[in-house]
């Protein structure tokens, strides 16, 4: 066998266990080497646990020596985002308001689910302040820098979720998005990463953000993540937004191609200033899709941008946050966190209607516009990532991150499932990905359409050897 096991599939992996080719305390010890290698420099931990990690791995291996394997992914060295619940871990949620000694009991849903596969949990990953931001910063823990160079962002809030997949520091990460913070990452570190549709995947606490925030698996390969979905996706009774379940096998129609498919292309969604690499290598990719038998139009969906809505219903789950935080910890928080809840604050129950009556009325353009097209392609972000420790790029004039992502947030609104694609690298040798977004619940067929661009191009993770 060539290469370091941290580096496989998941897939291969579960296949190489039953071979008895490789064992799954052989690929965590793999993943903690290049975790030890790599955890300083990049900073994508906030917590790692060897000693648990490796005695997981060892009871997995156990089980499939003994043809006892409990699940699709049985050995699976995987991560956590340290947003959601982990029994036996603290959840600080990149804050040092939160108490850390405190009955750590529960597993969030898809934690719980993963772990009924025998999936091997090694550690959590680095969030900004309560998943506030699009980048991967924090009082607490510090920067969590880009895979592709130290220098530059991860982005976020799922910024540890990403470097970890990009670097072989875990095979399958869950990462949850309330504005992009799963594709945000996902584009600047050159990762697949999926928004489930709201719904499908079951949480548990909801957050302050509600409908908006998502989750969903962010891997190295479109394969990977399908078959994380048919885990997570499962039921949990303590999420009483859950969609009713569907078992379904998302690995299952990978493979059948998408001739035909009717796919719209936007380079835009005509408000959106791109870079022109940016452009040209997202128009190339949907060149590819011509190539494979899909039929593209290129056309706006009928929607305005949606910021002013979006900024009114963050900043006041930032309120409603800041407000549940007693008063003499708040001084510990992230300033412009505070800031922006203050901003929410002020907002009056007529205004929030205002916004959720817009946000319905953008719903309905988007899913009435999917009815005429398979699925709606735009670049994932309009720029690649820029210096770390900057909530903006440097001199650019902007002052919050939605400035910069204007392609992600309105899906969060719409609830409609978004994949973050890798399409190819900038003269700086930066990864720039497209964003697909499908239909409400549609993530089968929005998964085969990622595959098969992933087979055509197969996607590309840093040259560990350069480290």
């Amino acid at each position: 066998m060539s290469g370091q096991l941290c580096d496989f599939s998941a897939t291969d992996l579960v296949h190489l266990y039953n071979s008895g080719e490789a064992s799954p305390v052989e690929a965590t010890q793999s993943v903690l080497d290049r975790v030890s290698l790599l955890q300083k420099k990049y900073n994508a931990f906030c917590l790692v646990d060897e000693e648990k990690a490796l005695r997981d791995a060892q009871a997995s291996e156990n089980r499939w020596q003994n043809k006892e394997a409990i699940g699709l992914l049985d050995g699976v060295p995987s991560t956590i985002k340290d947003l959601m619940l982990s029994k036996g871990w603290a959840t600080l949620k990149g804050s040092r308001t939160t108490d850390p000694n405190q009955n750590w009991n529960e597993d969030a849903p898809s934690v719980a689910r993963m772990r009924e596969q025998g999936v091997v949990f090694v550690g959590k990953t680095t969030t900004p302040e309560f998943g506030w931001k699009g980048v991967t910063d924090s009082p607490l823990t510090g920067s969590t820098k880009n895979p592709w160079n130290p220098e530059l962002t991860s982005g976020g809030s799922s910024g540890g979720a990403a470097v970890a997949a990009a670097l072989g520091m875990g095979h399958l990460n869950i990462g949850s998005d309330g504005g992009g913070s799963i594709r945000m990452p996902a584009g600047f570190c050159g990762i697949f990463g999926l928004k489930a549709t709201f719904g499908l995947v079951p949480a548990y606490p909801q957050t302050v953000m509600g409908t908006l925030s998502h989750q969903g698996p962010m891997t190295r390969t479109v394969r990977d993540a399908a078959r994380m979905l048919s885990i997570i996706s499962q039921p949990d009774p303590r999420d009483w937004y859950a969609a009713p379940y569907r078992p379904i096998d998302y690995e299952q129609d990978l493979e059948q191609g998408i001739k035909n498919v009717k796919i719209a292309f936007s380079p835009s969604l005509g408000y959106a200033k791109v870079d022109p690499q940016v452009a040209e290598k997202v128009r190339k990719a949907v060149g590819l899709f011509e190539q494979l038998g899909a039929k593209v139009t290129e056309i706006d969906p009928p929607i305005s941008d949606p910021i002013e809505d979006m900024i009114t219903l963050w900043s006041v789950g930032l309120a409603v946050l800041v407000n549940e935080t007693p008063k003499e910890k708040q001084a510990l928080m992230d300033a412009p966190l505070r800031e922006l809840a203050e901003l929410g604050s002020q907002v009056s129950s007529i205004e929030l209607r205002k916004s959720e009556k817009a946000r319905d009325q953008l719903a309905v353009a988007i899913t009435l516009f999917l009815q005429d097209h398979d699925f709606l392609i735009t670049p994932q972000l309009p720029l690649t990532a820029f210096e770390a420790n900057n909530e903006v790029p440097p001199n650019s004039g902007m002052k919050r991150w939605w400035e910069w992502s204007p392609f992600t947030y309105p899906f969060n609104l719409t609830q409609h499932p978004a994949a973050t694609v890798p399409c190819g690298f900038t003269k700086e040798h930066l990864p720039l990905s497209m964003q697909i977004v499908g239909s409400r619940f549609d993530e089968a067929n929005l998964l085969r359409l990622c595959h098969a661009f992933e087979t055509a191009e197969p996607f590309k993770m840093p040259a560990i050897e350069q480290q």
